[in-house]
């Protein structure tokens, strides 16, 4: 009887501290230099570092004002983080939208060269929507895994569409595009294929004026086949709310596109495939298997099993608020997600503990990084899930 006792308390206490080391703060408001912290992205280089970039918000949450990008890094798979340093800092205006991911396929650069795709802004989101500021999109690089940056390179002019005179055949307006944002999380890249060395960055933009529900906002994307010298716009996808926009390769050169739906009138995320690497698209479609509060996700590709990748995507599950983030698998290039985890979920007496915006990366063959928001944006944590 003694005995089982002392399993039991011993099984309590040690089950205690592996939950507890589950979930491990990378980022705290209030704390250096930052009043805020939001909008997380996370990668892990060849050599086994894991980068967590994230919007540092010097004077407040809200998404305008003096941002700036931030780093940490992890050498033990997210288990202790080292000090926080700032990567893009654009005065006291707007850097945000971290989207890294590592080049593998640059002959130049053996150890991989990291590329951060951010935008920059010059008023709120729903001014730039009537026309009254600018966004605009960058790029700088790092070949020493993240301890020095190159200067910060402009391809507005290559990826955005503002003003511009073509009409939108299908809705009947001009292409006039305003509001714009890379998707929040990490980029992509081919790493095989006919495609191999595509570097992919998911986004949105809003076209004209403002329209209700957001009726304005279409996802899109953009990518480079020659390591960053040049990009090219993807086609827009045509279903009205498409936001904040995730990608990742699938089986057969294809691509798959995971967006918010902005309107908020289908609680599902909006999924596009491209049959040609991100240039135009074939399908696209509610997933009534991933549902949605109008929150961003991350999709990621794992492994490959029987001709299908494994895809891991991530989001907050629930139809009503932002929580119930889960982690969920797929073996057969997303048509279905049989394996589901739960990450993190408010209890009862924490109705207000959201769980909000994440991403995630490949730590180890059965394990998944996801780097989330919680406790009511206060915070930006890393659990480990076992998916398998």
């Amino acid at each position: 009887m003694k005995n089982t006792l002392l399993l039991i308390i011993l099984f309590l206490f040690f089950g205690t501290i592996a939950s507890k080391a589950q979930s491990v703060p990378v980022f705290t408001a209030g704390t250096e230099g930052h009043k805020s912290y939001r909008i997380p992205a996370i990668i892990k280089l060849p050599s086994g570092d894991l980068l967590a970039f994230a919007e540092g918000r010097v004077q407040g949450a809200g998404d305008f004002g003096d941002i700036n990008i931030v780093l940490k890094r992890s050498k033990d798979n997210g288990k202790t983080w080292g000090k926080l340093s700032t990567v893009v800092n654009y005065d006291t205006l707007q850097a945000g939208n971290p989207a890294p991911v590592v080049d593998l396929t640059d002959k130049r650069f053996p150890k991989g060269r990291i590329f951060l795709f951010f935008n920059t802004g010059n008023n709120h989101e729903g001014e730039v929507r009537k026309g009254k500021g600018l966004r605009e999109v960058w790029y700088k690089t790092s070949t020493d895994g993240g301890f020095t940056w190159s200067d910060d390179v402009n391809i507005t002019t290559q990826v955005h569409r503002p003003n511009q005179p073509q009409t939108n055949p299908m809705y009947n307006f001009k292409e006039d595009w305003r509001s714009y944002a890379n998707t929040p999380g990490h980029a992509t890249q081919f790493l095989a294929g006919k495609y191999k060395g595509r570097i992919y960055v998911a986004a949105n933009h809003s076209e004209g004026n403002p329209r209700k529900q957001s009726a304005d906002y279409f996802a899109h994307g953009f990518y480079t086949d020659n390591h960053g010298e040049s990009f090219q716009l993807s086609e827009t996808i045509m279903k009205e709310g498409g936001n904040e926009a995730t990608a990742t390769p699938i089986s057969g050169n294809r691509l798959m596109l995971n967006a918010r739906n902005q309107k908020g009138d289908v609680r599902q995320r909006i999924v596009a495939i491209s049959n040609n690497g991100g240039q135009t698209w074939d399908k696209t479609y509610f997933d009534a298997n991933l549902p949605d509060p109008v929150c961003q996700g991350s999709i990621l590709t794992i492994g490959q099993q029987k001709g299908k990748h494994i895809l891991a995507f991530c989001n907050a599950a629930d139809t009503q608020k932002r929580d119930n983030l889960t982690l969920r698998i797929s073996f057969d290039d997303g048509q279905t997600w049989p394996i589901a985890k739960l990450v993190d979920k408010s209890s009862d007496k924490q109705q207000n503990d959201y769980t909000a915006y994440s991403d995630i990366v490949a730590i180890g063959k059965r394990e998944i990084g996801v780097l989330y928001e919680k406790s009511n944006y206060t915070q930006i944590v890393l659990n480990t899930i076992s998916w398998k």
